[in-house]
């Protein structure tokens, strides 16, 4: 009786690639990147969250005080979660050629200088008219240190804020999710994700504390819906341009940090969250009736 030859049983090349852990983040990469950036980022922020600059748990205290502190604490997982979470997702589902695309909008700084103008005045312009609203009188004039320190404070929050958070929510998801279901769906829940990764950070002095009004988190979240679509018209208007994305969001934390308490000193702190609201609101709004929902993506 003759002997068979041995039956090669392993897997072919491309079933391979789809079994095990790597193969899940293959097929759900959406998932995937949500369920990494909220973990990485949470994870990294409870130390910060246990500390006496949140719950007091843990007898310790992050230097620096309230802007500070927010560098060691908050600064990390920001960058942990986000940014971190795409690359990673991108690198296994679509390698190389997928960081290139990621990397090509990242760099897409040529976009026209128009849209920098208009980016870089309208936030400025949309917050001081919602503040203005609120505080029924016009602005304080900002002082010359102020005026002086503002791109310094920009360039700055690009590097923190900017680059931590947007490479993800915007360049990683916000095209994979209108592809899959449309500019509109794809907005809200981004907007809605994005407001809740940010909800540990309440429990804090970045959000309040842990007494903090269930009110101020809810209103941070219905800005950030607001605000998104903002950002996805800017984000499918430039070409998918992340610098012009990232500074608009950068835009109002500058402002907000530097000149809006000395432009409207009879306003509270709480009053700096309801003008970003109203402003994002009115924008949103006028935007979305504008495009009949598609918010600047062209139809294919």
């Amino acid at each position: 009786m003759s002997v068979q030859a041995p039956v090669n049983v392993e897997r072919p090349v491309g079933e391979a690639r789809t079994t095990g852990l790597r193969g899940s983040i293959r097929r759900n990469p959406l998932t995937w990147f949500f369920a990494l950036t909220f973990a990485l980022s949470w994870a990294a922020w409870t130390p910060y969250v246990l500390s006496h600059n949140g719950l007091g748990a843990w007898h310790f205290t992050f230097p620096g005080g309230r802007a500070g502190s927010q560098l060691t604490g908050v600064l990390p997982g920001a960058y942990l979660g986000p940014i971190a979470s795409a690359l990673l997702v991108t690198g296994i589902t679509e390698g190389r050629a997928g960081l290139r695309v990621w990397r090509s909008r990242m760099l897409r700084f040529r976009v026209g200088w128009r849209w920098y103008l208009v980016v870089l005045a309208s936030v400025p312009a949309a917050l001081t008219l919602a503040s203005a609203a609120l505080a029924d009188r016009g602005p304080v004039l900002p002082s010359a240190m102020i005026l002086a320190a503002y791109l310094p404070g920009l360039l700055i929050q690009m590097i923190t804020t900017g680059l931590a958070e947007e490479p993800g929510w915007r360049e990683f998801a916000m095209p994979r999710m209108q592809r899959r279901y449309g500019p509109l769906t794809a907005t809200l829940v981004v907007g809605v994700l994005w407001g809740a990764w940010h909800l540990p950070l309440f429990l804090t002095e970045w959000g309040g504390g842990p007494h903090v009004a269930w009110t101020v988190p809810a209103q941070f979240m219905a800005m950030t819906v607001a605000f998104s679509s903002v950002m996805t018209w800017v984000f499918n208007r430039s070409g998918e341009s992340m610098p012009l994305v990232m500074l608009l969001h950068t835009g109002v934390n500058n402002f907000l940090s530097l000149a809006w308490s000395d432009m409207f000193p009879s306003l509270k702190e709480s009053d700096a969250a309801r003008s970003v609201l109203l402003a994002a609101t009115t924008a949103a709004l006028i935007l979305l009736v504008a495009t009949r929902g598609r918010l600047g993506l062209p139809k294919r």
